[in-house]
């Protein structure tokens, strides 16, 4: 069974930055694919970042592009997103999701996956 944990969520003011983590067991996912969504109140759950593993090949959301890095962690199966210059509007829980098929556009979509717990992160005015 997959378990995917994240962790680095906090409370910081506009312009700050934050470094998310997110550690997947339970399958390889050497194949896959790995990435980040967020979610905020009263809102829908949505794409933030992506990292196709065998090439390495990132995805972003055109919001956090150049603000956010998404890059494979320094332990297998694991997944870190920078989040630098942050906004208020960044504000919502973020989870994590890894699956093994490296499918991009049913990633991005949330259709496929294993989710974290989420992480809740705070960017204040």
């Amino acid at each position: 069974q997959v378990h995917l944990v994240e962790s680095g969520g906090g409370l910081v003011q506009t312009g700050g930055s934050l470094r998310l983590s997110c550690a997947a067991s339970g399958r390889s996912f050497s194949g896959g694919i790995m990435g980040w969504f967020r979610q905020a109140p009263g809102k829908e759950r949505e794409f933030v970042a992506s990292i196709t593993w065998s090439s390495g090949i990132t995805d972003y959301e055109d919001s956090v592009r150049g603000r956010f890095t998404i890059s494979k962690g320094s332990a297998e199966n694991t997944v870190d997103l920078q989040m630098d210059n942050l906004r208020p509007e960044d504000t919502a829980v973020y989870y994590c999701n890894a699956d093994h098929r490296a499918w991009v556009l049913a990633f991005r979509r949330g259709q496929i996956g294993s989710w974290g717990q989420g992480t809740q992160v705070t960017v204040s005015s």
